[in-house]
């Protein structure tokens, strides 16, 4: 029944069951009307425009993003074309001469991991990386090393990006950070709009990132995070965004907004903004909550699960999916293989059937969403086996 928000996408692949949603999610057609109204607007404020964005569309984009996280200052959100941005600002709040002391996972994705690893050869920071598996006792293992050290930085997904296996528990893991000077930044790119997620029992103590691509619908360049109140941090890598609001002043020492604006950089193209926006007005509008999206989800997974128990096949089983509670787990199942090459030619195989999933390492990954609603058929796949 969702089907009708994705007509110009399906139509463009007619012949596709496109399973890789938790990496490119189709966009709702709203997105088309919200990309030309960029445009228009753009026309219409030609100078003003920046004043039309600050003043109308952000606020508006944050209070969406606020209810559905159960945010209750939205003005603590903050926006940036991506989280990679947030990270290096992030970072940059921390004394030049300083080697950060970074605890995290060995499972977070490329826009910190590869960073961090570019830092560490160079002694700017010290990183020590918890191993995600055997997830079971991941929680209570990250805990405890919480609480034998002191860190300047934790980082932590709320979706595993190679695996789907979620965080049951962020405010025990907040909690047990008793420095507050620590920076706790947790990951949402994969749990927002796909997991229903409740902050308003840690929004004071966390930075939270997550943006538009996968499962918030509206396509690349548009992410965003959520700020402490209490936050006074100065990044050393600060746009004129974060000074918005006093732009006419002069001298003295650089300022920040008392808002999420801190964390602002500089000029951007807000036309993923519109469109996310667009599609989070759109679902509000038609009641379509994450609850409903994760229970569509859910049965989409349970059904698949099921079509792998009538087919034969050596490696697409369930033993091998990467999990450990398909009731509090992200919105694609991960197939751990025996070798990248095997994880390759499986991805390849289905390409080759107009079934579109992706791999990353000897992890295949299926994803799925609101623009399907029927099981996916493996069948031809055998007959390639």
């Amino acid at each position: 029944m969702y089907k009708k928000y994705y007509s110009k996408f399906l139509t463009a692949n007619p012949h596709i069951q496109h399973y890789a949603s938790h990496s490119h999610h189709f966009w709702p057609d709203i997105t088309r009307e919200a990309t030309l109204q960029y445009w228009d607007d753009s026309a219409k404020y030609i100078d003003d425009k920046w004043n039309h964005i600050f003043g109308e569309k952000i606020p508006n984009t944050q209070k969406l993003i606020a209810e559905i996280l159960n945010l209750s200052h939205p003005e603590q959100i903050v926006f940036a074309p991506n989280t990679h941005e947030f990270v290096y600002r992030l970072l940059s709040c921390f004394p030049q001469n300083k080697k950060i002391k970074v605890l995290t996972s060995d499972s977070e994705f490329y826009s910190f991991d590869r960073q961090i690893n570019r830092l560490r050869e160079d002694s700017l920071i010290e990183v020590e990386k918890i191993a995600t598996q055997p997830f079971d006792h991941f929680e209570e293992q990250f805990i405890s090393k919480i609480q034998s050290s002191q860190y300047d930085m934790i980082f932590i997904s709320q979706v595993f990006f190679n695996s789907g296996m979620a965080l049951k528990n962020i405010k025990a893991i907040v909690e047990s950070v008793t420095n507050q000077e620590t920076i706790i930044v947790i990951d949402g790119y994969h749990g927002f709009m796909a997991l229903p997620t409740d902050l308003s029992s840690v929004e004071d103590r966390i930075f939270y990132l997550s943006g538009s691509y996968k499962y918030a619908q509206g396509g690349e360049g548009c992410c965003f995070m959520s700020v402490p109140r209490n936050s006074k941090l100065r990044p050393l890598y600060t746009g004129w965004f974060a000074g918005f609001d006093s732009l006419a002043q002069d001298g003295g020492n650089t300022g920040y907004s008392n808002n999420g604006l801190r964390f602002a950089g500089s000029t951007m193209d807000f036309t993923a903004l519109y469109r996310l926006e667009a599609v989070l007005k759109l679902f509000k509008n038609e009641g379509i909550t994450v609850s409903k999206i994760h229970s569509h989800v859910q049965s989409l997974q349970k059904n698949f699960r099921n079509h792998l128990l009538e087919i034969d096949h050596h490696f697409l089983t369930e033993k091998n999916i990467l999990n450990v509670d398909y009731t509090h787990h992200g919105h694609f199942l991960t197939f751990a293989m025996p070798s990248l090459e095997h994880a390759k030619k499986i991805h390849d195989d289905l390409r080759s059937i107009n079934i579109w999933t992706d791999y990353r390492g000897n992890k295949l990954r299926f994803g799925f969403g609101l623009y399907q609603n029927e099981c996916i058929d493996l069948s031809e796949l055998i007959k390639k086996s």
